[in-house]
């Protein structure tokens, strides 16, 4: 199985950058330890439609025309449910041994994602209440993907 993050935007240079590149450099190199078959990103241009529903709707089919059929498509939104990192490895050694094709991991622009991806989505998950911006909720997706594939392969970078 190959773990995808699926993003609308693009990471700019910066601080913010340097950081996601290092866990995904990390998690490239880690991939193999943990039954994985690799790790893409994939990045979607933001919508120019004028109203922010267009705009959702939009990338919300560029999204899912970039996750990959017959995976588990995850979406990362304020309204989801939250997960600890322990049940999110837990939810990606499913998928694995489940021997889906990829477990998509989709972040949405800066209008949030479409309500028409519930319907497509494995689960819907939140790092919190609050609204974080897309720079860092990349940061942080790249640090969990890499804590989960940590905990799947009995590394001991996860400590608890």
């Amino acid at each position: 199985m190959r773990l995808a993050l699926v993003c609308v935007g693009k990471l700019k240079a910066g601080p913010e950058r340097l950081l996601f590149d290092r866990y995904l450099k990390r998690l490239k190199e880690g991939a193999r330890s943990a039954g994985l078959a690799g790790v893409d990103v994939r990045e979607i241009g933001e919508s120019r439609a004028r109203r922010p529903d267009e705009r959702r709707a939009e990338e919300g089919a560029a999204i899912l025309a970039a996750a990959p059929k017959g995976g588990a498509l995850v979406l990362l939104d304020e309204r989801g449910a939250p997960a600890t990192s322990e049940e999110w490895a837990a939810d990606i050694g499913r998928a694995r041994d489940g021997s889906r094709p990829v477990y998509a991991v989709a972040i949405g622009g800066p209008d949030g994602l479409d309500s028409s991806l519930g319907a497509a989505a494995h689960r819907i998950v939140s790092f919190g209440a609050m609204t974080w911006p897309h720079q860092l909720v990349r940061v942080m997706a790249g640090e969990q993907l890499y804590r989960a594939m940590t905990i799947l392969a009995g590394h001991p970078y996860h400590r608890r």
